[in-house]
């Protein structure tokens, strides 16, 4: 907690137009040690897809109506990012899958229909893990815009207004 009674763990809503930069030196500074250390334990080239995505999470949850400011912690030892104030969203974990063909894994709640929800609107363009988890191939780029909006579908998951909105 900060002295003003705010959680220091919550990020400002950042800037979307900055480019994304080298793997640890980010716009998005690391409120929480643990989850810098996370990220480093992370092996190559995964390390640097989750980054990519870390980043893309701020951008869309700075460009998504009714976020607001993410929190990024720790949830079963993953980086996580949830929307403690405004409760729009299911939390999103980073991490590296179970399946050795793929090097890192967007994760979401498995009781929630966001997987299916992904399927549906990208069958061909993800591998997903049950109703857990987008997989992804460090050596494939990311599908930006498809992965923002399954991003956003998270982030504004437990919201009234359905779908998402992206500025």
């Amino acid at each position: 907690m900060t002295a003003d009674g705010g959680n220091d763990l919550l990020h400002p809503i950042p800037d979307p137009e900055q480019n994304i930069g080298s793997a640890m030196a980010r716009k998005h500074e690391f409120a929480d040690k643990r989850v810098e250390q996370a990220f480093r334990a992370f092996g190559e080239p995964a390390r640097e897809h989750l980054m990519r995505i870390r980043d893309l999470i701020f951008a869309t949850a700075a460009s998504t109506s009714g976020v607001g400011p993410l929190e990024e912690t720790l949830k079963w030892g993953q980086p996580a990012y949830l929307t403690s104030k405004t409760k729009s969203g299911s939390t999103i974990r980073l991490g590296i899958p179970k399946s050795p063909a793929h090097d890192c894994a967007v994760f979401v709640h498995c009781q929630s229909s966001l997987v299916e929800q992904f399927e549906a609107q990208y069958p061909a363009l993800f591998s997903f893990e049950g109703t857990r988890a987008l997989l992804f191939k460090a050596s494939d780029p990311l599908p930006v815009d498809a992965l923002t909006h399954c991003i956003a579908m998270a982030l504004t998951y437990h919201q009234k207004k359905r779908p998402a909105r992206i500025s």
